[in-house]
């Protein structure tokens, strides 16, 4: 009798090419600079120089560390260094006026290597491709070509923490990019550390950088929320990826409870608070719980017990597991161990849809082709059933280290 296998998907990976193999990539115009760049370039980054970093770019040894972890497809963030950035574009902070036309070809660079990395592993890989917010309308015509490429891991969006320079996230200045989202069917994503406003790199700085981060990324929801980003355009999904989740229910009831009150108080001129909310119920229609309900996912990575106790108040449909391979982190090799530590005695239907249903519906994968794969490679349900009762030597992931559940955001 065969064994019954869970199909999982990763809904939280990342890669890159290596330095020089981006050059390929870029316009021939900027061959000359990025020679010169990449020249005199210093990694600032230990695992990217270390024997195993080609996991970012050597697509069988991906797909075959991955299957022996468990894992059949993944949504692939960036990792790597992209052209004429200092640092991983993900952390690196907007470019200025000067840098932006460089930035620029780095970014779409990265894009058309992805869709190649993707397409070299059909059916498994949903790449997230990336813009700048500097430029919307270059950032549009990206959001079609993607959706051409095939990236169905859709639009990583940058934050704007901050001092940027940027227009908020609220603003009706990236109205055409969610609406090119919304008709291309493409998922807008909001990783964590995208966010943050540059501290130095002092004690206390790494310090509060670790304690602020997610916040900073969680501002996102309630941007687009309170700016009626999702009145204008129904159909925008938005995925808020390694940010925790159990946060989610109690910023909601907070986001509720302003949106009510300030409601409210615009309809009594002669209250202090009738200034704050005047105009907000038309611009934004639904409240928030309610655009949550509708519109909005969580890549719930390396996802804690506690967090698992939560989903019905998450949403058991918009919760997706990821591994956040290959980070440090992240859940590999013991991606089995850290899936029975979350989600050990569940039923089997609410475990399928967190490690891969959810993740199939929004990132478009094909359950049935991946089954084919899973009954290969994939835990079984009598595997994931057994709590995990040993913290596997050599495990570095937050998953299996206690007190998780004091996080507040």
């Amino acid at each position: 009798m065969t064994e019954e296998r869970y199909t999982v998907i990763s809904a939280d990976c990342h890669a890159g090419a290596d330095l020089l193999d981006y050059r390929p990539y870029l316009e021939s115009r900027h061959h000359d600079a990025f020679d010169a760049w990449a020249a005199t370039y210093v990694n600032p980054y230990e695992d990217l120089l270390a024997d195993t970093a080609d996991r970012n770019w050597n697509s069988d040894r991906r797909l075959r560390e991955l299957e022996q972890d468990g894992i059949v497809a993944e949504v692939v963030f960036p990792n790597t260094i992209p052209p004429f950035f200092p640092s991983a574009s993900l952390m690196a902070p907007a470019p200025t006026r000067e840098e932006f036309e460089q930035r620029w070809a780095g970014l779409r660079a990265h894009n058309r290597w992805l869709a190649d990395f993707c397409a070299a592993a059909p059916g498994r890989r949903a790449g997230a491709f990336q813009i700048l917010l500097n430029d919307v309308d270059a950032a549009v015509k990206e959001i079609h070509w993607a959706a051409d490429a095939g990236l169905n891991g859709g639009l990583l969006l940058p934050g704007t923490p901050p001092g940027s320079g940027l227009a908020e996230l609220y603003s009706s200045t990236y109205d055409p990019i969610w609406a090119a989202c919304a008709e291309r069917g493409m998922p807008v994503n909001h990783h964590a550390g995208s966010a943050s406003p540059p501290l130095g790199d002092e004690p206390a700085a790494r310090a509060v950088f670790m304690v602020e981060t997610t916040w900073f990324s969680h501002r996102a929801l309630w941007h687009l929320v309170f700016g009626g980003a999702f009145r204008r355009h129904p159909e925008l999904r938005l995925v808020l990826t390694e940010q925790g989740s159990g946060w989610i229910p109690g910023v909601l009831d907070m986001l509720d409870y302003y949106h009510g009150r300030l409601v409210a108080a615009a309809s009594k001129a002669e209250t202090a608070e009738a200034k704050f909310g005047a105009g907000l119920a038309d611009s934004m229609g639904k409240g928030p719980s309610e655009v949550w309900r509708d519109n909005c996912f969580v890549g719930a990575s390396f996802m804690r017990p506690h967090e698992a106790r939560m989903r019905d108040r998450i949403g058991l449909d918009k919760i997706m597991w990821g591994s956040d391979y290959p980070h440090d982190e992240g859940t590999h090799p013991f991606s089995r161990e850290g899936l029975r530590i979350a989600y050990a005695g569940l039923p089997k239907d609410e475990i399928a849809a967190m490690v891969g249903g959810n993740a199939a519906r929004v990132y478009g994968f094909d359950l049935e082709r991946l089954g084919e794969i899973a009954a290969r490679v994939g835990p079984t349900v009598q595997e994931l059933d057994e709590p995990l009762k040993e913290t596997p030597a050599g495990a570095t992931s937050p998953v299996f280290a206690p007190g998780g559940s004091v996080r507040v955001w």
